[in-house]
């Protein structure tokens, strides 16, 4: 793996640790020290998960613009100021202000970093994206296990942590990153004006691929939301869940030599890839969904964590290969905000099916949805054959 890929994985890594040192505990800590119901405690986390899609947007467009260094320091900046005022004032309604503005940095720096790690390693295809997820993980791993930690000396010094991390990850950037600019820049000064004609196949394929991406993260959601309320009903400890999540980020990282001959034998195939990790999380569902003791969802977690490695690793290299010349940020920034607008709809979807219906009927509704997630990215190709008229198009 290239030098850079390694600076842009460290970098990513300590991103999402220190970002995890807060989100897990952030309902806690609106509900139980700032004296605010849950139903607020949503609409806070809504505006921030808001802002990242925004932020995804917007970072996804500065790269194109700027080049990846000057995008990810500029959300790095933004959430790093915005966490100090975190740190300094966390009261009502301080707290509203600056975690939205936390998301928005937030979802500025990913996708210029998954851009700049695919110009980086084009001859790896997938795996330069998969190198970032599993990054991913081992920081939400680290993140979440320390923020329960700090948290209980004091919350106080969950903020502070916070802050820490983002300023080692500023100058991860600084220093790590400059090298990067004029790859970029050389690449994004191509096309300086929207889409073309000629390019809207392409754009087309990723709205419909995002779309089945985006349904797979409603569903996968449900997994922190009201999968984790089902658990609490059936007597399933608080200690016991948590667990769940420990063995899906450590089969995520210590799972890659097991998966990557599998992963070998796709080719460049990355269609097929994304159609088998649907089809596992539908499998995974269908388990969860009798499963009635912990060794159920112990099963359920790890068949949906082998899915989760097949799916999300492969969509952003989907949006690298069909990225026209100078659009690679605006690609991946859709793919970004597809991921975030998943988890922004998912808890709020999934809550009104199960108080409404039931959690029978929220499992058949997201079985249902898996099988619109697989037709969509089933026919996402379809106009690039009609454009091309490629065999090989099939396999994209």
């Amino acid at each position: 793996m290239p030098r850079t890929v390694w600076m842009l994985v460290i970098g990513m890594m300590v991103n999402v640790t220190g970002s995890s040192f807060l989100w897990p505990l952030n309902t806690i800590y609106i509900h139980e020290h700032l004296g605010k119901s849950l139903s607020v405690a949503g609409i806070v986390l809504m505006l921030n998960s808001a802002a990242s899609v925004v932020g995804s947007l917007l970072g996804g467009s500065l790269y194109d613009k700027w080049g990846g260094y000057r995008a990810v320091i500029s959300g790095i900046v933004i959430t790093t100021l915005a966490i100090a005022g975190l740190t300094l004032w966390h009261g009502w309604p301080a707290y509203i202000v600056f975690l939205t503005f936390i998301g928005l940095g937030a979802g500025i720096v990913v996708p210029p970093m998954f851009a700049m790690a695919g110009s980086a390693w084009k001859e790896g295809g997938r795996k330069a994206f998969n190198a970032m997820y599993i990054a991913q993980n081992a920081g939400v791993a680290v993140g979440s296990a320390l923020g329960g930690l700090v948290a209980s000396y004091s919350f106080n010094y969950i903020f502070a942590a916070n802050l820490i991390m983002y300023v080692l990850f500023f100058f991860i950037a600084f220093f790590g990153y400059k090298h990067i600019t004029k790859e970029t820049i050389r690449h994004s000064v191509l096309v300086e004006e929207p889409l073309m004609p000629s390019n809207k196949p392409e754009l087309r394929a990723l709205m419909i691929l995002c779309s089945s991406y985006l349904v797979c993260w409603i569903c996968y959601v449900q997994w922190q939301s009201t999968l984790a309320t089902y658990t609490q009903d059936l007597h399933i400890s608080l200690k016991q869940y948590s667990l769940l999540w420990t063995i899906n980020g450590a089969i995520i990282v210590l799972g890659q030599p097991l998966i990557n001959p599998i992963i070998k034998k796709f080719g460049s195939n990355l269609k097929g890839q994304i159609l088998v990790g649907i089809f596992i999380f539908m499998v995974s569902f269908g388990v969860a969904s009798v499963a009635n003791d912990f060794k159920g969802f112990l099963c359920s977690m790890v068949i949906l964590t082998l899915g989760e490695m097949f799916v999300w690793p492969s969509v952003p290299a989907v949006a690298n290969t069909l990225a026209p010349k100078g659009k690679e940020g605006f690609y991946q920034g859709i793919v970004n905000s597809t991921a975030t607008g998943g988890r922004m709809i998912g808890p709020l979807l999934g809550g009104i099916l199960a108080d409404s219906f039931g959690m029978n009927v929220l499992f058949a509704t997201l079985i249902g949805l898996f099988v619109i997630a697989v037709i969509l990215a089933s026919v996402y190709n379809k106009a690039l054959k009609a454009k091309h008229k490629q065999p090989t198009e099939v396999t994209m």
